[in-house]
C-alpha cells in the first residue's frame, strides 16, 4: 500500500519522509500539480523489486520459480538448513551466497 503527500508537503519534510519509507518499507507517490507524480521507494525495496522482475522476465524461469513455490506450500518438499545445503552441494563453509543461489 501506498500513501500520497504534496510535493511543497514533501520537499519541506524530506528527512522524515525518507526515514518513514525506509523503516516502513511502504512506498510514498509524491503528488505534483501537474499530474506527474512520482513515487519514493528505500534502495532495499528498489533492489527486491528489480531482483524479482528480472528472476520473473524469462517465462521459463518464472514457471520454475512458480512450480517450487507451489511444492514448497504443498510441503512436497522438506525444509533444509544451510549446513545440509552446504553438505548436498559439496560447498566450502565460506562460500558466498551468491555461489549457494546458483544452486536454486
Amino acid at each position: 500500500m501506498s500513501t500520497q503527500i504534496p510535493y511543497v508537503d514533501a520537499q519541506v519534510n524530506l528527512g522524515e519522509l525518507c526515514d518513514r519509507v525506509v523503516e516502513t518499507g511502504e512506498a510514498v507517490i509524491i503528488t505534483r500539480p501537474d499530474g506527474k507524480n512520482v513515487a519514493l521507494v528505500s534502495e532495499a525495496e528498489l533492489s527486491s523489486l528489480l531482483e524479482t522482475l528480472y528472476l520473473l522476465r524469462s517465462p521459463a524461469n518464472a514457471a520454475r520459480l512458480t512450480a517450487a513455490l507451489e511444492r514448497s506450500k504443498s510441503g512436497e518438499v522438506q525444509p533444509q538448513a544451510i549446513d545440509e545445503l552446504i553438505r548436498t552441494f559439496a560447498l566450502e563453509e565460506n562460500d558466498s551466497d551468491n555461489e549457494l543461489a546458483s544452486f536454486s
